[in-house]
C-alpha cells in the first residue's frame, strides 16, 4: 500500500509478520488464558477437588481454538496436543498460575500475585492479542489450502481457531461440573469472539483476492487495532465496549427486530388456535358464546 510506503511502515509491517510467537508470546497467551480461568466462579474449588479436571479445562482454554478447528477440518482433535514442548509449557503455566498444586504452596500466592500486577498484566494481555492474529491467519490459510476459494469455510475455520476457547466454553464448563447453556457464546458473543470473527472475515477476503492488500500490511493493521483497543478497554476500568457497537446496534435494529406494526407472535398464535377450535368444534363454540 502507498500509505505504508509514505509512512515508512513497510519494514515494521514485515518485521511484525515475521515475529516468532514461541516462546514468549505463546507463554503470555497461556498465562492470561489460565488466569482468566482461575478468576471464574468456582474454579479454585474445582482445583481442590480434582487437579486433573482443572488441568484439562486449562488445556481447553489454551488450545481450544486448535482443537475446534481440527474437528472442523476433519483432523484429529488431539493433534494440537502432539507438540510436547507447547503442551509442557502450557502445563507449566497452569501449575504456576492457577490450577496446579504450586499455587497452594507458593507463599502468599506469589506467582499469581506477580502476574496480576497491573503493568505486567497489561503487557501480557497485549502479547496474547498479538497471538490472536496468527491464530486467525493460520486457520484461514489452513482452510484455504484444503478448500481453495472456499470463503465461508475459511471464515469459519479462522474464527474457530482464533476464538475456539470461547466457542467451546460450554464443554469446558462441563469438565468443571458446570452446566449453563444460557452462556452459549453464539447467543451472546463476547468481545474476543466478535473481534476474531472480524479478523477472520478480513483475512479470508484478502486470501481470496477480494481485499486488495498484502498479507503483512493486513497483519499490521489488524494487530494494531486489537492490541490498542484491548489496552483501551483495560485502561478504562474494564470497559467491555466494542468499537463498532453503535453500528452493530443500528444494523440489528434495522435487519432483525420485528416491526411494531405486526402483532406479537404469541397473540397471533392464540388467535389462530381459537379459530381452529371454533372450526373443529362448532357446537362447543356456540355454547361458550
Amino acid at each position: 500500500m502507498d500509505m505504508f510506503a509514505f509512512l515508512n511502515l513497510n519494514e515494521l509491517a514485515l518485521g511484525l509478520s515475521n515475529l516468532p510467537m514461541f516462546p514468549y508470546f505463546d507463554m503470555a497467551h497461556y498465562i492470561i488464558s489460565v488466569m482468566s480461568l482461575r478468576e471464574k466462579p468456582g474454579a479454585l474449588d474445582v482445583s481442590q477437588r480434582s487437579a486433573f479436571a482443572c488441568w484439562f479445562s486449562s488445556m481447553l482454554h489454551c488450545f481450544g481454538g486448535a482443537v475446534l478447528s481440527a474437528l472442523m477440518m476433519a483432523d484429529a482433535p488431539i493433534a494440537p496436543l502432539s507438540n510436547t514442548t507447547n503442551l509442557l509449557l502450557a502445563s507449566l503455566m497452569c501449575e504456576m498460575i492457577s490450577v496446579g498444586y504450586l499455587v497452594f504452596y507458593c507463599p502468599l500466592d506469589g506467582v499469581y500475585s506477580l502476574a496480576s500486577v497491573w503493568p505486567l498484566r497489561l503487557v501480557l494481555t497485549g502479547m496474547k492479542e498479538v497471538t490472536r492474529t496468527w491464530k486467525v491467519l493460520g486457520g484461514v490459510t489452513q482452510a484455504g489450502r484444503k478448500y481453495k476459494d472456499g470463503l465461508f469455510v475459511m471464515i469459519a475455520v479462522g474464527w474457530a481457531k482464533g476464538a475456539g476457547g470461547g466457542l467451546i466454553s460450554n464443554f469446558e464448563q462441563l469438565v468443571r461440573g458446570v452446566w449453563k447453556p444460557e452462556t452459549n457464546e453464539l447467543l451472546k458473543m463476547s468481545y474476543p469472539t466478535k473481534v476474531t470473527l472480524l479478523g477472520s472475515v478480513l483475512f479470508s477476503l484478502q486470501q481470496c483476492g477480494f481485499l486488495p492488500m498484502q498479507t503483512h500490511h493486513l497483519i499490521f493493521i489488524y494487530t494494531l487495532f486489537i492490541v490498542t483497543n484491548k489496552m483501551r478497554m483495560m485502561l478504562t476500568s474494564g470497559s467491555s465496549s466494542y468499537p463498532f457497537s453503535e453500528l452493530e446496534s443500528v444494523l440489528y435494529k434495522t435487519l432483525f427486530v420485528r416491526p411494531l406494526t405486526f402483532s406479537p407472535l404469541a397473540d397471533s398464535t392464540q388467535g389462530s388456535d381459537q379459530t381452529c377450535a371454533r372450526q373443529t368444534n362448532p357446537e362447543e363454540a356456540k355454547k361458550k358464546d
